[in-house]
């Protein structure tokens, strides 16, 4: 199981993704296609286009880390966008359902108290 602390923030790039791609080249989709840093400690996961292989990226204090999961059966459901940034932000809850094949877009969330955010 992956744990990470809770300022850690996640991005799932919603956009099927060519998974040959390594440490390098994950970094560059993750400045031009999420618009983010990949040296900012965030966890970015990438799928494949059919879905099942998953590749997670984050910077680990002095080095990339890859997490990579291929299923035997079944697929990855990713959320989809509701913008056209081409990235989703999730809890690390939702992380993982993801990764135990939950579909996140069939998740009924009731609702909870969040602190308003100061400017």
């Amino acid at each position: 199981m992956l744990t990470f602390p809770a300022a850690v923030r996640i991005l799932l790039c919603t956009q099927p993704v060519d998974l040959r791609r390594s440490f390098d080249g994950l970094a560059t989709l993750v400045r031009e296609h999420l618009g983010d840093d990949p040296l900012s400690g965030h966890l970015f996961v990438f799928r494949n286009k059919a879905g099942d292989r998953v590749k997670l990226l984050y910077w680990d204090k002095d080095g990339f880390a890859i997490w990579y999961k291929r299923l035997e059966e079944g697929v990855f459901r990713f959320p989809t966008a509701t913008d056209h940034g081409g990235g989703v932000a999730v809890s690390a809850a939702d992380l993982t359902m993801l990764l135990d094949g939950v579909d996140l877009d069939s998740v009924r969330r009731r609702h909870r108290y969040h602190r308003p955010v100061s400017a």
